[in-house]
């Protein structure tokens, strides 16, 4: 019997910014379908992404290709990107055996006691960004959340981690990642495809500097372990495959962290009720994390090419065929998560999402972003009350295939009756 498919357009602009009802819908058909016209399957069921993330010889993370950018093939795109170094499959765009080296080799600057170690400095970005915060709001001026804490928390934390801080500044770091993830998503018009190409290089060429630099006289960031690591006799990495290492970290490293700040504190917002519960019981913020990446899932999507003839959730796929595994639409999928749409900081099975996505490809900073979502909500939390958003304030989702995430978050706040003091309240 033909699949009766939900309406619309999953790749629509306002689809991919309010993609909710089309995923509830889709869920009440079926957890997979073709979509027509296409050689897309679009997956949507919990357990039929979690079994195609499994099977690595079916179904192949190789589609760097598809990832180049909507105009790729541009001429005057290409000549600006030949100036530069050239792309390399790495660990997002690899397979076995040529991504398990990257990832050992990736690894061990991202492990657990490093993340450990970064905690107090992660803490002490958060306290200066509240401050800030404050200190605008008593000027009179808005505070936009994404602007003023969302985007210069993570950032400044990958920047330092990826061995930017010092030679350039957030806001470079920030448009550089930017200019990956507009290419990522293949949404941009040629204009900012140009643009974007120039920030690669300009990129890369920075970032081969600090990468002479480390070899010369290593220090303790992730870049040097990069830049020297070695595990089991493999190669170190050249200087292209640092680039592209750095890329995935700086992107991966701030744009889920952002939106998930963003849509989290949105949720608080939107359900007063659970941000009192949480600010009396602040043992939940892990939890409720959890939930916020669950519920939000700002990687709402990956592809995978099919190697061979094969079916997925009972729909024959053929080789040379597209997946688009949607781990947002099976973040909220009935059939793991009761409930799927509400927001429930407590919720038993929340850390059991996708949001990481599952596997050998599960993202690699994932503990450094929960890491930054729970201090950062615990300050938060602890320090200000009564959130809400400012009058007239528009709620933007920029759209993207792969990437969700607010443009804009313009917030109202006061100070908690009792929060701990900031350095600058001391001294006063």
């Amino acid at each position: 019997m033909k699949t009766v498919l939900p309406p619309g357009n999953p790749f629509a602009p306002e689809t991919l910014s309010d993609p909710w009802a089309f995923y509830a819908a889709a869920h009440r058909i079926a957890p997979a379908f073709a979509l027509p016209g296409t050689p897309i399957t679009y997956v949507i069921g919990y357990d039929a992404v979690v079994d195609a993330v499994g099977r690595v010889e079916e179904f192949s993370n190789a589609f760097g290709t598809d990832l180049a950018g909507a105009r790729s093939q541009d001429p005057e795109v290409t000549a600006i990107l030949e100036t530069g170094w050239p792309a390399v499959d790495t660990m997002l765009t690899a397979d076995p055996p040529v991504h398990t080296r990257y990832r050992k080799l990736v690894n061990l600057a991202f492990s657990m006691k490093k993340v450990e170690a970064l905690e107090a400095r992660i803490r002490e970005i958060v306290v200066q960004l509240i401050a800030a915060m404050e200190a605008k709001a008593a000027r009179g001026e808005t505070v936009d959340f994404v602007a003023d804490f969302a985007i210069p928390l993570p950032v400044a934390v990958i920047a330092s981690e990826i061995g930017m801080q010092g030679s350039t500044d957030v806001l470079t770091v920030k448009r550089w990642s930017d200019a990956f993830a507009d290419r990522l998503g293949q949404m941009i018009p040629r204009e900012r495809e140009l643009e974007c190409a120039r920030e690669v290089v300009e990129f890369q060429r920075h970032s081969k500097v600090l990468i002479d630099e480390r070899r010369a006289n290593p220090t303790g960031d992730l870049l040097s372990d990069l830049v020297h690591a070695s595990v089991d006799g493999e190669k170190p990495l050249d200087d292209a495959e640092i680039m592209s290492v750095l890329q995935q970290l700086m992107v991966a490293g701030n744009e889920t962290t952002t939106s998930t700040l963003a849509a989290g504190l949105l949720n608080l917002i939107q359900n007063p009720e659970a941000l009192a519960r949480v600010q009396n019981d602040p043992a939940m913020i892990p939890n409720m994390v959890e939930e916020m990446l669950r519920l939000e899932t700002p990687t709402s999507g990956m592809w995978r090419v099919v190697k061979r003839d094969t079916e997925i959730a009972g729909i024959p796929v053929k080789a040379g065929t597209m997946l688009m595994l949607r781990y947002a639409a099976a973040n909220r999928d009935p059939s793991r998560f009761d409930n799927p749409d509400a927001f429930l900081p407590d919720r038993k099975n929340a850390r059991t999402h996708l949001a990481f996505g599952r596997g050998i490809h599960m993202c690699v900073g994932n503990m450094l972003s929960r890491k930054e979502l729970a201090v950062a909500f615990q300050e938060l939390l602890a320090r200000l009350d009564s959130f809400a958003l400012a009058p007239g304030a528009q709620l933007v989702w920029k759209p993207n295939m792969l990437l969700r995430g607010l443009s804009g978050l313009p917030i109202t706040f006061t100070a908690r009756t009792g929060a701990p003091q900031t350095g600058a309240e001391q001294a006063a």
